[in-house]
């Protein structure tokens, strides 16, 4: 990947564009800091290490929540917002036909519709964050007698504000730079989280020279898990098709021999990031309306046994509900046979259909296992280790955070070698 990266450099195309991308990527990280204006940072930052779900937002955000900043909502409402369509475009069929068939003018509309439901969510999310830390509003700001509540709506508009502005970053980079804008912001954000956490953690050893060991064990367990997820991510079941040959006036074609790749993680975090924020959204609202009250998190807590059950329960169902989003055997068993091939020793047509249905069933439960494994496993491991007495080095690599850290960075790569093999083909042509 790094050699990738430096022969990048050396073309001046590709080269802007990354300086592009490294730009609007330092801007993001700059609203990340900057404090709103009349709050108390320490009873954002207390609330956030006391809250599963808060800080799981904090550490996609890159601390930009526990810093109280101006981009504390980050890319989750844009987020949640194209998932809402995804699910959407299944539901409606008038959706549907637009993305498939509308070609750029339906992904513009698309696009249009995610930005809105995006604004709708960034401000219901900035509404529950001022409602949530009321008692981090510092009173007087604007004057002495103004009253409380036009403080508190100047910062859900500034929230707002925000959040809208970190969808169109995200948006600039997918355009102007190397792609993937929101998955590149998302990914600096849980970096420079993990980073400046594990920068703590190394400084505590000044203190206590026994905490190197937990330090070096802790990074050892670190690059098992990183290689783990790598494996697993790359790894695919090859569906062998074979063409039949055709003669068509004095030339044949076809006679060649194809596969079918079917990633093993097809679903990729989906099904971790829904299934850990359905197990700990409820304690953000019991944390926001009943604050005094810790049931929830003493029964549900993230080393109760109920709590393992029911995320594996739910990465389960999520990953088979991703598979049949983005795998569908009775449209690819259609287009080979429209395309005159077959899979030895499979019939065409229905056979094929139910040949696929099965291993994709197969696949998806492997790929389910994983990502149970990935999410419960990292958690108890760190936590063994005891490596931070706050937790923030532990929330800092979880799950969600490696598998996003692994997936954008092997993206990241696959762009980069279509930008230069763009400007080969180029070149060649010239």
């Amino acid at each position: 990947m790094f050699k990738t990266i430096i022969n990048a450099f050396k073309v001046k195309e590709v080269r802007t564009k990354l300086l592009i991308t490294l730009f609007l990527l330092l801007i993001y990280r700059i609203g990340c800091w900057i404090p709103l204006p009349g709050i108390d940072l320490e009873v954002f930052q207390t609330t956030t290490e006391g809250n599963d779900f808060l800080g799981l937002i904090s550490a996609v955000s890159g601390g930009a929540l526990s810093n109280g900043a101006l981009l504390a909502l980050g890319v989750a409402p844009y987020i949640t917002s194209s998932i809402i369509i995804q699910l959407m475009t299944l539901a409606i069929p008038s959706l549907e036909k637009l993305s498939r068939e509308g070609g750029e003018e339906g992904r513009k509309k698309i696009n249009f519709y995610t930005r809105i439901i995006a604004l709708f969510l960034s401000l219901a999310q900035a509404i529950g964050i001022i409602v949530g830390f009321g008692g981090a509003l510092m009173p007087g700001v604007l004057g002495e007698g103004a009253p409380a509540w036009v403080m508190s709506a100047c910062l859900v508009l500034i929230l707002t504000a925000g959040g809208m502005f970190t969808v169109w970053l995200g948006e600039r980079i997918t355009d102007l730079g190397i792609g993937n804008g929101m998955s590149l912001l998302i990914f600096v954000g849980i970096l420079s989280y993990a980073s400046s956490t594990l920068l703590g953690s190394i400084l505590q050893v000044g203190t206590d020279i026994d905490y190197l060991w937990n330090i070096l064990i802790f990074l050892f367990a670190l690059l098992l898990i990183f290689t783990f997820i790598v494996i697993m991510d790359l790894a695919e079941r090859r569906v062998p098709v074979q063409y039949a040959k055709q003669v068509k006036g004095r030339k044949m074609y076809g006679g060649q021999s194809s596969y079918i790749p079917i990633r093993v993680n097809g679903s990729g975090v989906l099904p971790i990031i829904f299934a850990t924020a359905l197990v700990t959204f409820p304690q953000l609202i019991s944390s926001i309306f009943w604050p005094e009250s810790n049931w929830y998190s003493d029964v549900l807590g993230t080393n109760s046994w109920a709590y393992i059950f029911l995320t594996a329960l739910f990465i389960l169902f999520f990953a088979y509900f991703a598979a049949q989003i983005t795998f569908k055997p009775d449209e690819i068993s259609k287009r080979i046979q429209q395309n005159g091939g077959f899979i030895p020793g499979i019939r065409a047509g229905k056979p094929t259909t139910e040949y696929l249905t099965r291993i994709s069933h197969r696949i998806t439960l492997f790929g389910a296992i994983f990502l149970a494994i990935i999410a419960l496993v990292p958690s108890f491991v760190f936590k063994f280790i005891d490596i931070s007495s706050t937790g923030t080095l532990v929330g800092a690599f979880s799950a969600t955070g490696l598998m996003i850290i692994v997936s954008v960075a092997l993206e990241f790569e696959k762009q980069l070698d279509a930008q230069m093999m763009m400007r080969t083909y180029k070149g060649f042509l010239k």
